[in-house]
């Protein structure tokens, strides 16, 4: 798991968990391992990685980078809002993940990484985008770099971070 995984997640918060466990990353070998308890955080995000059938027409479609991408751009959108719930949905593996490496559940750490987000930046993740041409991409997994990242404010990789997306049960996920 990197450690700029929750300064994603708060999208600004970088600066949290820089000053706690610094900018240097573990090992990715934890996201995979924590499909059934990822979503654990939010009720909404139980059923979706068991509910492979429910999506089955619209699977192949999520499953290519773009969907990847709106995803993402809805979790920005969200995080520019204060939108707890949603952030936290979208983000519930890479939550999962702090949260088990003694940071708190997604609910307690994300209002308080709300706060570490200026107003100026808050208003640009709620319309930023993400270019397409700069993300690495794969059926199941699709890396989105913070210089991707288009808004009226310039963010850096400590201010927003890396972001790794993987479609579990045919939604995309916050997983790094």
């Amino acid at each position: 798991m990197s450690a700029r995984m929750l300064p994603f997640l708060a999208v600004g918060a970088a600066l949290l968990i820089s000053s706690c466990s610094g900018e240097s990353g573990g090992t990715a070998a934890p996201a995979p391992s924590a499909p059934s308890s990822a979503p654990a955080p939010s009720s909404a995000a139980q059923p979706s990685p068991s509910t492979s059938a429910a999506p089955a027409t619209s699977s192949a479609a999520e499953s290519t980078g773009g969907d990847a991408v709106d995803r993402y751009e809805a979790f920005m959108h969200a995080a520019g809002r204060q939108d707890l719930a949603t952030v936290c949905e979208i983000a519930g593996p890479a939550a999962k993940q702090a949260e088990d490496q003694g940071m708190g559940p997604c609910e307690k750490t994300m209002p308080m990484a709300f706060q570490l987000i200026s107003p100026a930046q808050k208003k640009a993740l709620q319309t930023a985008t993400v270019d397409r041409s700069k993300i690495k991409e794969g059926a199941k997994r699709v890396e989105i770099p913070a210089r991707a990242v288009k808004a009226s404010v310039k963010f850096t990789d400590s201010d927003l971070g890396d972001a790794v997306m993987e479609n579990r049960g045919g939604k995309w996920y916050v997983v790094d």
